[in-house]
């Protein structure tokens, strides 16, 4: 409850400093309409989740050049995910979509996209291990924070905004706001390294090789350091919070205690 009073805190400290001239102008009933989804985004439920992230899913798949069923890239995606059918009761549903960016994402309805950029850079056991990892935000409710937050975030500017019909058009829509909670959130730190344990033990219970998510992460890293920076999609697949190195190292502190054998080819950063 804190969160939502100090949005309407906020809101009402924007309306004492508004000059009598603005405050005829002053939208109250956006400025409620604002304070209202605060209200909701604080008692969001698992299942209204479910359906604000599916809206935004369903309208970013009509941007996005999906992979037909006859592609390779469906093709290998459904051989890789065959018997993974849900994460916590919510059935999963995969697909690929056609860009260069080397990018994967799981959502609170069960949607997971895989971009083909990624599919090209990464052997079969590396992108199931980021698929895991992903779906381990979704496990953990991690997505869920973060679109809360969005709505928070929305509600305020909404309130905030509602003598300016620019912003709060940009504000009023719900979609967007998720949008922008899924591409631009970070997680902490301890959030990363539950999802980065949740895609070991994925690899794990799919009778995978576990190093598979040090290797994923190397990739990476090797092209952070080959080009000196990262697409902004790569800094969203995997956060710099743990840093990349300390995330490799995990891994494959994990995977020698378990006594997986290190993949042919592979040099660890770790003795």
């Amino acid at each position: 409850m804190i969160k939502l009073r100090n949005a309407i805190a906020a809101m009402a400290t924007a309306v004492m400093l508004l000059t009598p001239m603005q405050a005829q102008s002053f939208d109250w009933l956006r400025a409620a309409s604002g304070a209202t989804k605060a209200i909701q985004s604080m008692t969001l439920s698992d299942a209204q989740v479910r359906n604000y992230v599916g809206q935004y899913v369903a309208d970013l798949d009509k941007k996005s050049k999906i992979a037909p069923e006859n592609s390779p890239y469906t093709i290998r995606l459904k051989k890789l995910t065959s018997g993974l059918k849900s994460v916590d009761g919510v059935p999963l549903n995969f697909k690929v979509y056609i860009t260069n960016d080397i990018n994967a994402f799981a959502c609170a309805d069960g949607s997971v996209r895989v971009y083909s950029g990624l599919m090209d850079l990464m052997n079969d056991d590396e992108v199931l291990g980021v698929i895991g990892h992903e779906v381990g935000h979704v496990a953990h409710k991690h997505t869920k924070k973060a679109i809360k937050q969005a709505l928070l975030t929305s509600a305020a500017r909404e309130a905030l905004a509602s003598g300016s019909g620019i912003v709060a058009t940009l504000s009023a829509s719900q979609i967007g706001a998720i949008g922008e909670a899924l591409v631009s959130s970070k997680y902490s730190k301890s959030q990363e390294t539950d999802a980065d344990n949740y895609g070991y033990d994925f690899l794990k219970k799919s009778g995978k090789n576990p190093w598979a998510m040090a290797q994923a992460f190397k990739k990476l890293m090797s092209m952070e350091k080959s080009s000196g920076s990262v697409s902004k999609s790569v800094k969203n697949l995997f956060s710099d919070h743990p840093s990349t190195e300390k995330r490799i190292e995990n891994m494959e502190k994990k995977a020698r205690k378990d006594k997986y054998p290190v993949p042919s080819g592979y040099t660890p950063l770790t003795k």
